[in-house]
């Protein structure tokens, strides 16, 4: 008796991850709001009200839109001035590019490599892989969907990261004030770069992963 429950628990345990019974199969749904699981007979979420959807609603399409928008406007945000830099009534105005290497040749490299990463290696990667996961929902290999759903949650998590340089403008602008010799003020890319987190932190929050996996699910049936 004891070595039937045993071979019935080791053929359970040797079942594929796909053979198991999915929310979707059980007619749940989790909540994008709150995260609580709901049945689909439900229109609604009965903790916080907010319509219930198998998947987001045109999640490709809307994160597509939201990157294509935060690639225009990291254009300005890089070619505009971050910085204005008013120095004995002399004004002068830097990019991001520019204030990296204000920064290197004032000896400050340390910041700058700080800003660099936050300014234009985060952002220009994030970009990249929300981009790649976009297209991976419908061309990418099905054995890779653990991977580009680690993929996923680095690109959330680092997006946050991105406003480093428009934290430090807003401090120096707080904390210089050299009785009027020296004035910063933030320039036009701050705006457009501040736009660019932003949107890119909507577009990840737009992507469905489980899209991901219902391609491996669709590719083994």
């Amino acid at each position: 008796m004891l070595d039937s429950h045993r071979s019935a628990g080791s053929s359970m345990s040797q079942l594929p991850i796909d053979a198991s019974p999915t929310a979707a199969s059980l007619s749940l749904a989790s909540c994008h709001l709150c995260l609580k699981l709901v049945s689909l007979d439900q229109h609604a979420c009965p903790r916080c009200g907010t319509a219930v959807h198998l998947r987001k609603t045109k999640s490709i399409e809307r994160t597509l839109a939201l990157l294509f928008t935060a690639c225009v406007m990291y254009i300005p945000a890089n070619m505009l001035p971050i910085m204005i830099t008013d120095q004995l009534g002399q004004p002068t105005e830097s990019t991001i590019i520019g204030g990296v290497v204000l920064l290197l040749s004032m000896g400050s490299a340390e910041i700058a490599a700080i800003i660099f990463f936050a300014s234009v290696v985060i952002p220009v990667s994030k970009l990249a892989m929300m981009f790649y996961l976009c297209w991976s929902v419908h061309k990418g290999p099905p054995e890779t969907v653990r991977q580009r759903t680690v993929l996923y949650r680095i690109t959330e998590f680092i997006g946050k990261w991105s406003m480093i340089d428009v934290f430090v403008v807003a401090i120096l602008v707080a904390l210089i004030n050299l009785s009027n010799l020296l004035v910063i003020r933030p320039g036009a890319a701050a705006v457009a770069f501040a736009a660019v987190v932003i949107i890119s932190m909507l577009a990840a929050e737009s992507f469905d992963p489980r899209l991901m996996w219902d391609q491996r699910k669709n590719n083994n049936e």
